[in-house]
């Protein structure tokens, strides 16, 4: 089993769901996170003074998957995250690590059962 955490832009993240989808892959976490990489923020503008914004708003998508669907998955992530054919700075991440275990509480499955 695979531990995948993707961060990835906000607007992309229905085109991840729906390449996700089309693999038949369903179940997945999403959270709203802020982070510092190659960006490294922008300026804004609030009554008259600049402010330097460090942290870049981004969607980090964590799903578990079996070993068989770990490329397919990290295929479809970077496919549809990416801006344009070359890509961008800013596009995001993709993270796979060895998922041990993993148990559904309501029911006690373990292992590949329980994802």
């Amino acid at each position: 089993m695979k531990y995948i955490i993707a961060i990835v832009q906000p607007t992309r993240l229905e085109a991840v769901k729906s390449a996700l989808s089309n693999i038949e892959v369903f179940r997945l976490t999403v959270s709203d996170v802020q982070g510092i990489g190659r960006q490294k923020g922008h300026t804004e503008t609030y009554r008259g003074h600049e402010y330097q914004i460090n942290f870049v708003r981004k969607v980090k998508l964590e799903i578990a998957v079996d070993d068989k669907f770990a490329e397919p998955t990290i295929k479809a992530i970077s496919q549809a995250a990416r801006s344009g054919a070359d890509g961008k700075i800013g596009d995001g991440k993709i993270f796979m690590l060895p998922l041990e275990d993993v148990m559904r509480i309501s029911t006690g499955e373990r292992g590949t059962d329980a994802i």
